[in-house]
């Protein structure tokens, strides 16, 4: 089989929860060690809503280490320039899969025909719009010659015995990558509150699609785990505490 055959294409990303520790009564009993000492974890009785009124108080004064009493482990999967950008956040624990250990993967990201493509304004002022059926043809075409090229270079060093941490040098940023990725859900909500671009917002965030695309894969399982404190969230303009 050649090796153009054997690369694999995708425009999508991939978030599995893998483990956690993570619930919305973690919050509860760490803020009620304040009143509480040493019985705040054994008091967890109350009604819904009055643990939901607390969580709400946490978040709106900005009272944020309660939060921080959970830890939520993802996989991921996305392409290498995602995680240049995910790697900011140092508010997280990562391990990624390593390119000097194995042979990586062929396959590779190429936007789908939902991503906006052009970019119209400067720095500081810009949005992005649709392209033209042209323009996505060119960038899906451009991108799969590109890959399949470079995958072709990374498979003949390896063949002649070229080392893989050397090999590598000629794939492109465009190769999926995978790893574990561990945050708090104070951790988590900063993370949201600056790659996801949505409605409420007390403050404009404007991030590339494709990390975007990740963060909403997280919202959607911290939604899951801790209802109360992403309603909190969300109802106090998506600002972490």
């Amino acid at each position: 089989m050649g090796v153009t055959e054997e690369i694999r294409f995708r425009s999508d990303v991939t978030v599995e929860l893998i483990k956690h520790s993570a619930s919305d009564a973690d919050v509860i009993w760490a803020a009620r060690v304040s009143t509480k000492g040493e019985q705040s974890h054994e008091d967890l009785t109350g009604e819904a809503s009055a643990s939901a009124g607390l969580i709400n108080y946490l978040m709106r004064d900005r009272h944020g280490s309660p939060f921080e009493h959970s830890n939520i482990t993802f996989f991921v999967q996305a392409p290498i320039f995602m995680w240049r950008e995910h790697f900011r956040h140092r508010i997280a624990s990562y391990n990624e899969e390593s390119g000097r250990y194995k042979v990586l993967e062929p396959e590779f990201y190429v936007p789908g025909p939902e991503r906006k493509l052009v970019q119209i304004g400067k720095a500081g002022a810009y949005e992005f719009v649709d392209g033209t059926t042209e323009q996505f043809d060119t960038v899906t075409e451009e991108t799969k010659k590109a890959c399949a090229v470079a995958y072709e270079s990374y498979q003949k060093m390896l063949d002649a015995g070229v080392a893989r941490e050397v090999a590598r040098i000629v794939l492109p940023v465009t190769i999926y990558s995978s790893a574990y990725v561990t945050m708090n859900a104070r951790a988590l909500m900063n993370f949201l509150s600056l790659r996801r671009k949505a409605e409420g917002s007390h403050f404009p965030s404007f991030p590339q699609r494709e990390i975007e695309m990740v963060a909403e894969k997280y919202e959607e399982i911290f939604q899951q785990l801790m209802p109360l404190t992403h309603a909190a969230f969300v109802a106090n303009g998506r600002v972490a505490p």
